[in-house]
């Protein structure tokens, strides 16, 4: 499940996908008002998309955010482990946040391993090949 902090990430993205072609930034408190994220919120999810490089941002009179890149370039797995972390179910599966259980000995002996290596597989499938163009459609 991803959080409602995710779902907000990818909303703001949407609208800002939405805007993509024309180059302008857009007011965070436009963003807000039209996808229904509260204000302070998005604030701090837009700033960690900024850090993270998928936005950039232009302050005073005519600023705002935009995406840096094309929509469809911007995969769900990237955003979800931005904003969420290890998109898989534990650590010792996961592929980029990996750390080892306390309570089994080794990967070869845990039986949840090779099960649960499958769920993050079949997650990885729909969340690498899923855009933020995927959304406008």
């Amino acid at each position: 499940m991803i959080s409602k902090k995710a779902k907000y990430a990818l909303k703001a993205l949407k609208h800002l996908g939405a805007t993509y072609e024309e180059k302008k930034p857009v007011l965070i408190s436009a963003i807000a008002e039209s996808e229904n994220i509260p204000k302070k919120f998005l604030e701090a999810i837009l700033l960690e998309l900024r850090n993270n490089g998928i936005l950039q941002s232009q302050k005073g009179k005519g600023g705002g955010y935009l995406l840096r890149t094309a929509p469809e370039n911007i995969s769900f797995a990237k955003v979800l482990r931005i904003i969420d972390g290890p998109i898989a179910p534990l650590l010792c599966v996961s592929l980029n946040f990996y750390g080892t259980c306390e309570d089994c000995t080794t990967e070869d002996a845990c039986k949840l391993w090779p099960i649960l290596g499958k769920v993050r597989d079949a997650n990885l499938e729909v969340y690498e090949k899923t855009t933020v163009a995927d959304l406008l459609k």
